[in-house]
């Protein structure tokens, strides 16, 4: 269903900018925030939107429209993905910018938040027209990007190839190799080992915590994951590993379910060969909207905005939601899990993997000294551990769920690095 056939109130729900601002004043007020910080946490630094002219293939000249949104560099360079995706818009880019700022700050690393996006469809579009719009969306936020500004990163249908192209832009703009400009790249252009790995291998970690936390024993537990790409494909994989039971798998076309565990590499190599997870022999294949409601001890949305919404939260029926993609809950569902008692690991803190190693991606750039993926996963793992940790400590000391916890821990981090700098007039 598209945006535009939704009622007002569930437009106004799916919106991310009102769900972004909804948390954030909501912590604020808990926090007792001056009015004038607040202000700031709420607002924008920048926001570039851009019209890039790409030559096509047939010769016809598009002109696509490409945004950049730092919403906060208080702590540190602004850091966040570019997406290309046909219903990008300005609201989405500013919401996923807010969201980086507090996913960094919980994760205290010394980087603000950042976000950019192109309104295009890169399903039928060449190798050589992305390269044509990467390279020309690049040189028009040029100014705004740098290892000490904005560093970008891939998201949604971007790459290590579409950094690579970043990075090269920059660099001949720049007359230097500049490796730090972009984090996510290829290996061999000064990319980090693990990063691949990382948002998975992050979720695995807190979930084990969280497992610790409520006195449950990982090989006990049935877990359902929906998203079977980069994340959430990559947390079922590593989780499988430690011999945590994966009962489902939730794709956008299907589901595959067996309640007494999928062999996630055997599913794996099933969708490689087939196209899609649907059939696959040692599993029961059932519609997605239903796959959701099954009975599991975590569920782990690792696919898409708005899954959890005011519709479904009272239907899920499971006793930790992990989230693995960045907005899965609505704002007006918080309330309705929060009455279920289900334990809540929210996106800023569940997929902060993936910033933490372009984090340490960015630092060997600096370095010029690169850490095997051992250290990586190492210092992956001491960074998510404490970061629940600090979460789960506010969340008792203020006596809030998971989720204000870690927008009131992030916004007060924040705000203590802006009264530090002070207001520049």
């Amino acid at each position: 269903m598209s945006t535009e056939q939704l009622t007002p109130e569930l437009q106004k729900e799916f919106n991310p900018w009102l769900n972004a601002d909804a948390r954030i004043e909501e912590a604020a007020t808990r926090l007792g925030l001056e009015d004038g910080i607040k202000k700031i946490l709420k607002s924008s630094s920048k926001e570039l939107t851009v019209h890039i002219p790409v030559l096509l293939d047939d010769g016809r000249i598009e002109v696509f429209t490409g945004y950049r949104v730092q919403h906060s560099v208080a702590r540190g360079p602004g850091k966040g993905g570019i997406r290309y995706a046909p219903d990008v818009n300005l609201d989405e880019v500013r919401a996923l910018a807010s969201w980086m700022t507090w996913k960094c700050a919980v994760a205290n690393l010394p980087f603000g938040g950042a976000k950019g996006g192109v309104i295009c469809d890169p399903n039928i579009m060449s190798d050589g027209e992305l390269e044509r719009l990467t390279r020309r969306y690049t040189s028009e936020i040029i100014d705004m990007i740098g290892p000490e500004k904005d560093v970008p990163a891939p998201d949604m249908n971007t790459n290590e190839r579409t950094m690579a192209w970043i990075m090269d832009t920059y660099s001949m703009h720049k007359r230097e190799t500049t490796t730090g400009v972009v984090t996510g790249k290829p290996i061999n252009l000064g990319g980090s080992r693990g990063r691949a790995e990382a948002t998975g291998r992050g979720c695995l970690f807190v979930t084990l915590q969280a497992l610790k936390h409520l006195g449950m024993v990982p090989t006990q537990v049935d877990v359902i994951v929906q998203g079977f790409g980069n994340v959430g494909g990559m947390a079922a994989k590593l989780m499988a590993k430690q011999g945590i039971r994966i009962t489902c798998i939730i794709e956008y076309d299907g589901a595959v379910y067996n309640p007494k565990g999928l062999d996630i590499e055997k599913l794996m190599a099933w969708r490689k060969e087939h196209g899609s997870i649907r059939n696959f022999p040692e599993g029961e294949t059932m519609p997605s909207a239903e796959a959701l409601f099954l009975k599991c001890d975590v569920l782990i949305p690792a696919a898409k905005e708005n899954v959890i919404t005011s519709e479904t939260a009272g239907k899920i029926n499971t006793r930790i939601l992990c989230e693995g993609a960045n907005g899965p809950t609505t704002a007006v569902a918080d309330k309705i899990l929060e009455d279920r008692g289900i334990f809540v690991i929210p996106d800023i803190l569940a997929n902060a993997g993936g910033v933490t190693v372009s984090y340490f991606e960015w630092v060997q750039d600096r370095q010029g000294y690169f850490w095997n993926e051992q250290l990586v996963n190492q210092r992956l793992e001491e960074i998510m551990n404490e970061s629940f940790w600090d979460v789960v400590h506010y969340a008792q000391t203020h006596k809030v769920h998971n989720r204000i916890a870690a927008y009131m821990l992030a916004l007060d981090r924040v705000a203590f690095a802006i009264r530090l700098r002070g207001i520049y007039a």
